[in-house]
């Protein structure tokens, strides 16, 4: 007996379960298994989830008939998140797939750009690829269905013959030097007679006389009355010099200019060359002094050149970095740049800015109301007048679409639309082959232009509707749709390029300048060297003279009225001549 008078109550019944139905069970709950794990290697995670009912409507009636409600619900939801977790990994390991393949594309881009080749152009092998596609999409095969078949962009050349010993260009002065017969050649071996001169051999070889370091003195006479000694002395005038009471004749500074921002010879390299040649020793100091005030004295050139860019229709614009040192305690150079402004066959002009923002443009542009040609960079965006056309350059889009060839060598899409701003190329270069004028030009480009354009945006379109969203090929799609308008500007417009590489090739300089002069010493040496880039560049597309052009408007530009400078630009000046 317990106390407290109650009988425990005995525990219920166990229902026996035949030895079958354990087995039964058993089955069942491997056969479950065994359908989730292939249902998950075969991919049906990724779809919705669907009750057991719904996936195997047998093995959901024995587990009905097997298993309580509660656990068949328990099994459902486990299911279910089991299913969920799945398709989430999924989704991770499929993101993680694109990263690692954008990620592999960055590296081999900035590997290739390093130590790849520079040229930018499709080797026969890539082209042709264009012949052989092993598969294309529905939207690739709309769009180049009502294409016409693209004329090779590289037809092969047919051998010239060689043009032999070039000729010594006829403005070079020319020294004879005769070489006379041996004794034995001025007699005759048969009669014992003298012979006679008959005519010359003549050959010519170019030759040059090293730099050669001279004095000049300056003898300035002086007059006196002797008979009126009040008058005191008469003394003849002093020449007009680039720095006063200097050490260096006009020639030396010019050419200490003209080394340092034509042949990119930095100042100490210049000042070794001088102690070598002559034994005087000038410092780099002094000859920045010089370069520094030859700056100065061209300002208001450099002015006069920018108003005669303002006065044109037709600009375009590029810009670089220069390394500035600032003088304050942190030991790092300022990254400045230098914004260039130019016309394709005249003047151009550097603009020295600390920055990149859009307030340099905006400046130098002022009220400018004709057409700019750049990138797709946004500081040249509301600038200018509210007449101002924006024009694209055609080889920034296509160098994007080269890189993504630079990764995928083998990429249809990519060489295939190269090819086609290759056939746009192709068209300028005909006309310069013909030496057509610029109407002419334009009404080839409308005749031909217009159905090379169309093709081009319809593959455009298909490829990157077929790209990853942040490769090389979309990003280059995306660039190339955007500006679409500003890139088909040279239909409406005669005078516009197809590409503003003349701009570009005008960097070279600085380029060149960055690997030997390295930086720019002060703030305050920005705007001169900028000016000398200015005339040295201008000279160089005008094929003038620099030293000439330099040694002719130096001397006296100091003192000369502001009216008269107009006359001493570059293009002023040859026109002159």
């Amino acid at each position: 007996m317990v106390s407290g008078g109650h009988r425990p109550e005995p525990n219920p019944p166990q229902k026996l379960v035949p030895k079958s139905g354990l087995t039964e069970r058993k089955k069942v709950r491997k056969r479950c298994s065994k359908h989730v794990f292939f249902a998950s290697y075969e991919g049906e995670v990724s779809a919705p989830f669907a009750p057991l009912k719904a996936r195997d409507p047998e093995l959901a009636e024995q587990l009905k008939a097997l298993l309580p409600e509660p656990v068949l619900e328990k099994l459902n939801g486990s299911l279910q998140r089991d299913q969920q977790r799945l398709q989430a990994t999924e989704e991770r390991l499929q993101l993680a797939e694109c990263k690692v393949r954008l990620l592999e594309e960055r590296l081999r881009l900035i590997r290739i750009n390093k130590y790849g080749p520079g040229s930018e152009k499709l080797c026969d092998a890539q082209l042709a690829l264009l012949e052989v596609e092993p598969g294309v999409s529905v939207a690739e095969v709309a769009a180049e269905s009502q294409r016409e078949p693209l004329s090779a962009p590289h037809p092969a050349k047919p051998k010239r013959p060689h043009p032999g010993r070039q000729e010594l260009p006829a403005h070079l002065p020319r020294v004879e030097r005769l070489i006379a017969c041996t004794p034995e050649q001025c007699v005759c071996g048969q009669c014992g007679r003298p012979t006679r001169v008959i005519g010359y051999e003549q050959s010519e070889q170019l030759d040059v006389e090293p730099a050669k370091y001279f004095v000049v003195v300056t003898k300035r006479e002086k007059r006196a009355c002797d008979t009126c000694e009040e008058h005191g002395v008469a003394c003849a005038p002093l020449p007009a010099r680039i720095i006063e009471k200097g050490l260096a004749s006009d020639r030396v500074v010019i050419d200490t200019v003209v080394r340092k921002y034509a042949d990119f010879l930095p100042l100490y390299r210049q000042s070794v060359i001088l102690e070598r040649e002559t034994g005087l020793v000038i410092s780099r100091a002094t000859l920045d002094g010089w370069v520094m005030q030859v700056g100065d004295l061209l300002q208001p050139i450099v002015g006069a050149m920018r108003q005669e860019l303002l006065a044109g229709s037709y600009l375009q614009a590029d810009e670089t970095t220069v390394g500035v040192q600032m003088h304050d305690g942190r030991g790092q150079n300022h990254q400045a740049y230098l914004w260039q402004y130019g016309q394709p066959r005249g003047s151009v002009v550097f603009d020295f800015r600390l920055g990149r923002e859009r307030e340099g443009p905006k400046r130098f542009l002022g009220d400018f109301a004709g057409r700019l040609q750049s990138d797709g960079y946004g500081a040249y965006d509301q600038v200018g007048g509210p007449g101002l056309v924006h024009v694209a350059c055609w080889a920034h889009a296509r160098r994007k679409f080269f890189d993504a060839v630079k990764l995928q060598p083998t990429d249809q899409s990519s060489i295939r639309i190269v090819a086609q701003m290759d056939a746009l190329f192709a068209l300028d270069a005909q006309a310069r082959a013909g030496s057509l004028t610029q109407e002419a030009r334009h009404l080839l480009r409308l005749e031909k232009a217009p159905p090379l354009l169309e093709q081009l945006k319809a593959g455009l379109e298909a490829a990157r509707a077929g790209a990853l969203p942040q490769s090389a090929l979309a990003k280059a799609c995306n660039y190339t749709l955007t500006l679409w308008g500003r890139l088909t500007r040279f239909l409406d417009y005669p005078e516009v390029e197809l590409s503003n590489n003349v701009a570009e090739n005008s960097m070279r300089p600085v380029a060149l300048g960055r690997r030997n002069w390295i930086h720019i010493g002060s703030k305050a040496a920005g705007p001169r060297v900028a000016n000398l880039l200015s005339v040295v560049e201008t000279c160089r597309r005008l094929a003038l003279p620099v030293r000439e052009y330099l040694g002719s408007v130096l001397p006296g530009l100091a003192d000369l009225p502001v009216p008269r400078v107009a006359d001493l630009t570059p293009r002023a000046w040859a026109a002159r001549k």
